[in-house]
């Protein structure tokens, strides 16, 4: 049974910064999709950067050039590494894994970005 334990949330002025990790209960991440996605209230669940088994790495363009999506397979973790965060980006974040046509998700964690 796969689990992911994400952490690292919290509230942060806008422009600062925050370092999410997913932490996974396994060697799973050499296989699949790993990604970070977010949902604000009353908005849908999104996409904001994904990393493959090969290190194959996609982001949203909300993320492209403020996001860094990462993974330390000695600590079987991946990282979302945020800069110059705005309120838009206010969310809860979930880390997703995705393997022989499953998903695995974990609890999320809250980003709260505001003045």
């Amino acid at each position: 049974q796969v689990q992911l334990v994400e952490s690292g949330g919290g509230s942060v002025q806008p422009g600062g910064s925050l370092r999410l990790s997913c932490a996974a209960s396994g060697s799973i991440f050499s296989i699949g999709v790993t990604g970070w996605y977010r949902q604000a209230p009353g908005k849908q669940r999104e996409l904001v950067a994904s990393i493959t088994g090969g290190g194959d790495i996609n982001y949203a363009d909300s993320a492209k050039g403020r996001f860094t999506i990462s993974r330390d397979n000695a600590k079987i973790t991946v990282y979302l590494q945020m800069n110059s965060l705005k309120p838009e980006d206010t969310a809860v974040y979930h880390c997703n894994h995705r393997r022989y046509g499953r998903d695995y998700w974990g609890q999320g964690t809250q980003v709260t970005v505001s003045s």
